[in-house]
């Protein structure tokens, strides 16, 4: 089953967001009258969708079986305000619509095993004592400051091939705790890998980590298949640490150029703040973190 989701032309990949969409919206949300009775489908029913986006049902259902894939860009907006869409969301869907169509430019693969440049593994040294990573796409921490290791607290007990952020968020005892927002943050982490199931659904990495996560956490199981492609970037993140107590830094996502791949994420804090000092002294115990046995990943 979860191999199956994890393969499939861009048609299907298409009705399937369509589909995952529609379900998503209400009635209501769409200014439409529930009316009588129960509704066998959540949310919008097909025809209730091809008719707010000026569509015939037939058609609409040619695109959401994935056996029509090329909508006007008309009719991708009418379906995006149809469906409630948000810019990412939308954008998305146009990325999608050229993909189905054939028309979309995949990046270059990724190679087998990353390796992150000398001089980002220098900038990370002068980021400290700011929290910082090196993510590939499917978010595997390739490289962090000693801050970095401790703020996911728990992280730094897994052994470095384990070191993932959604592996993370959803799996490690810590994580609900850790994070404010917990449920932000998993939607969030689903988001990213929906996004870019949906580009280049051949990633490496991509289909073991989604195998294993759909098998692990049925709250991943369900976000999965709501296909919700929201992405933060930046912003700020409230944390209840257990070794330095609440802190909300900043933090900043940037993808670096020249690896199609990976990005810089960091956090940080106003010098003279509580926050700043709780960073530094993450950054003290992480430089003087020692290895230590590795528990099992929960399942």
């Amino acid at each position: 089953m979860a191999r199956e989701r994890l393969t499939g032309n861009g048609g299907t990949e298409l009705g399937t967001f369509l589909r995952a969409h529609r379900e998503g919206v209400t009635p209501e949300e769409a200014g439409l009258p529930a009316g009588p009775g129960l509704r066998r489908t959540p949310g919008l029913r097909r025809e209730e969708l091809a008719t707010l986006a000026g569509v015939s049902v037939d058609y609409y259902i040619r695109l959401e079986r994935g056996k029509e894939s090329n909508p006007s860009p008309a009719v991708v907006d009418a379906l995006a305000r149809a469906l409630r869409l948000d810019p990412a969301e939308h954008e998305h869907l146009r990325v999608l619509v050229a993909r189905a169509a054939g028309a979309t430019a995949l990046r270059p693969p990724a190679p087998d095993k990353e390796t992150v440049f000398p001089g980002i593994e220098l900038l990370l040294e002068q980021l400290r004592p700011f929290p910082a990573y090196v993510l590939s796409r499917t978010m595997d921490v390739l490289a962090c400051t000693p801050g970095g290791l401790r703020l996911f607290a728990g992280l730094g007990d897994w052994p470095e091939e384990q070191r993932n952020v959604v592996r993370y968020v959803f799996l490690h005892p810590q994580a609900p705790k850790l994070f404010d927002d917990w449920h932000d943050q998993i939607r969030a982490a689903v988001g990213r890998l929906r996004s870019l199931h949906s580009l280049e659904p051949d990633a490496p990495g991509l289909a073991p980590l989604v195998d294993e996560l759909l098998d692990a956490s049925p709250e991943f199981t369900d976000l999965w298949e709501r296909y919700d492609v929201r992405l933060h970037t930046h912003g700020s993140k409230t944390f209840h640490h257990p070794d330095v107590g609440d802190l909300t830094p900043g933090y900043q996502k940037l993808e670096i150029e020249g690896t199609h791949t990976q990005r810089l994420a960091f956090y940080y804090a106003e010098p003279g703040t509580p926050d700043h000092d709780k960073l530094v002294l993450l950054d003290m115990a992480g430089a003087q973190q020692t290895s230590a046995p590795a528990p099992e990943v929960r399942r």
